[in-house]
């Protein structure tokens, strides 16, 4: 069976995009974007609701071409295109690359995919997150959170119908006060 994280960045009050879906307040040191970089390359499968799926397609495939990618970002680019990815949309057609488009019921999908073979799983996409959350399919929960209060948008947790217990796994520290901590579920 494989597991699966939510991974994201995330604001001191708890939200990964502020109002109007900005994520100015997220930029990473070299630091923590090489962090990223290795949690790309480790990923066994990337589930993306649409609007994260947009974002990252936007920029990603062609990042290790445009005039001064640093090679982080051509690393990245690489790893990020190589990375098998299931999108999940009711909205969009078609995906590319090596993404595959599900279209149906997401939580049996990513339960069917969960029940199976093959290296970890990350979900991103707070929308399609809370929807692995409220029926039990997160393994683990991981942090990066920025010293920023943005005040509104997009929150990190969503409401759920009951308790998550969680067991601490790792704390790290970052460059500019952000620090990463990782929590597993207790089953």
């Amino acid at each position: 069976m494989r597991t699966l994280a939510f991974a994201m960045n995330v604001s001191l009050d708890g939200y990964v995009a502020a109002p109007g879906d900005d994520l100015g307040w997220s930029t990473p040191s070299d630091e923590l974007f090489q962090w990223w970089s290795d949690r790309v390359a480790a990923t066994g499968l990337a589930l993306y609701g649409r609007r994260l799926w947009e974002t990252m397609d936007a920029h990603w495939p062609t990042a290790d071409r445009q005039p001064g990618a640093t090679p982080a970002h051509v690393e990245y680019a690489r790893r990020w295109r190589a990375m098998p990815k299931v999108v999940f949309s009711s909205t969009i057609d078609a995906v590319d690359g090596n993404a595959r488009l599900v279209t149906g019921d997401a939580v049996a999908e990513i339960a069917r995919l969960r029940a199976g073979e093959g290296g970890p799983m990350d979900i991103g996409g707070a929308t399609l997150a809370a929807a692995a959350m409220r029926a039990g399919l997160v393994d683990e929960y991981v942090l990066v959170t920025h010293p920023v209060l943005v005040g509104g948008g997009t929150p990190f947790f969503a409401p759920l119908d009951a308790w998550v217990d969680l067991a601490l796994v790792e704390t790290r520290p970052f460059p500019d006060g952000v620090l990463l901590t990782r929590y597993g579920t207790r089953r």
